[in-house]
């Protein structure tokens, strides 16, 4: 960077203050946009428990959660350590890309790992990536691409804008590819129960619940098409809530059910309960956010981006996902987002993942492996 150390530093202490500024409002984003709540709602920042507005002096980045010690000086609501987290996090991200790639390459970095961080959080919580993060995130790749074409390692923008849309373009494809074949391969899980275990489908107001051997699943989140089917093989008899008995295979879609002679919308039903001898749940191999959000990776990186994220995000969810079926055990299932990996492999990119790929293909070469 073409400054002396003063000014290093000092622009050095502005990208954190900046990224710790920005993480306060990637807050609201990460609690306000899986909720359906606009970010231009006139209600200025609350708290949760209580519904109090926070006053100024109690919303500053990092410091006021640490001065609060994480609770609300009303009500006492404990404020998750996330909110804290994000802030920091995005603070000294931002201080990284700053120090490494300084303007204007940095300021498109700041909105691409805003990006990063608000997805990453909220798949975590809700397991979704909201189509704002991903379409929006992939149409400013694109913007950006052809202002700083130095994102590609051009000079022209037009060929930095090719570069981007082809990022995007083969993202999508892979991820969309992976999604099918998987579905075809792996669109099902079965569990037997030799014994017999409990079950029971009940409606609590607008949900509908599924508890299989313990495990409360709800019906949402099952169904990712239309054409998923749910069965349940019946040990002996299940009973609806009017008593009547069921016997057989119970066939469920996300809207309606068949079982026995009768079939019909869910509407109809209340609650049905009973022993199971076996469940064959619908699954994907990952969501289809997923697929949107490398399409935004794409078309802020590049097409080797995309290659290298996928790969690092593949090993490093794989370890992930067998954790995650280790410590589910008997229980009916385990969800492990992989937007967040994605998020990880786009991260590892840009702090210098494309020197890593550079450096191993180069002594490939070298060494005769790669013509």
């Amino acid at each position: 960077m073409p400054y002396g150390s003063t000014s290093e530093f000092v622009f050095g202490i502005f990208a954190l203050l900046l990224g710790a500024i920005v993480g306060s409002f990637l807050n609201a984003c990460i609690h306000r946009m899986p909720r359906g709540v606009g970010l231009n709602a006139p209600r200025r920042s609350f708290c949760p428990g209580c519904e109090r507005v926070i006053p100024w002096y109690e919303n500053l980045p990092m410091v006021s959660w640490l001065a609060l010690r994480g609770k609300c000086s009303g009500c006492g609501w404990r404020i998750p350590f996330r909110y804290f987290l994000v802030e920091a996090l995005t603070a000294f991200l931002f201080a990284v890309v700053w120090e490494l790639f300084g303007l204007p390459l940095a300021a498109v970095y700041w909105v691409f790992v805003s990006l990063l961080v608000v997805a990453t959080f909220i798949d975590f919580e809700h397991f979704i990536i909201p189509d704002e993060i991903t379409w929006g995130g992939a149409a400013a790749g694109v913007a950006f691409s052809a202002l700083v074409p130095e994102m590609m390692d051009s000079f022209s923008r037009w060929e930095s804008l090719a570069y981007s849309l082809a990022g995007a373009a083969l993202g999508f494809a892979l991820l969309f590819l992976v999604v099918e074949v998987g579905k075809l391969a792996f669109g099902k899980i079965r569990h037997a129960f030799p014994e017999g275990e409990d079950f029971e489908w009940r409606r609590q107001g607008d949900r509908i619940v599924l508890t299989l051997a313990g495990e409360e699943l709800d019906w949402m989140d099952i169904f990712s098409r239309e054409r998923d089917l749910l069965t349940i093989e019946v040990e002996g008899s299940a009973f609806s809530a009017d008593g009547s008995e069921i016997r057989g295979k119970m066939k469920f879609w996300h809207n309606r059910y068949e079982f026995d002679s009768s079939s019909g919308p869910l509407d109809q039903l209340e609650r049905l309960s009973g022993k199971m001898k076996a469940v064959v749940i619908p699954r994907e191999a990952m969501g289809f956010g997923d697929v949107k959000f490398i399409a935004c990776i794409g078309a802020f990186l590049g097409w080797q981006a995309v290659l290298f994220t996928l790969f690092a995000a593949s090993i490093i969810g794989s370890v992930a996902g067998f954790a995650g079926i280790a410590l589910a055990r008997d229980r009916a299932g385990v969800r492990i987002p992989f937007g967040p990996f994605l998020a990880l492999g786009a991260l590892l990119w840009i702090l210098g993942g494309r020197e890593l790929a550079d450096w191993y293909f180069s002594g490939l070469r070298s060494s005769g492996g790669l013509f």
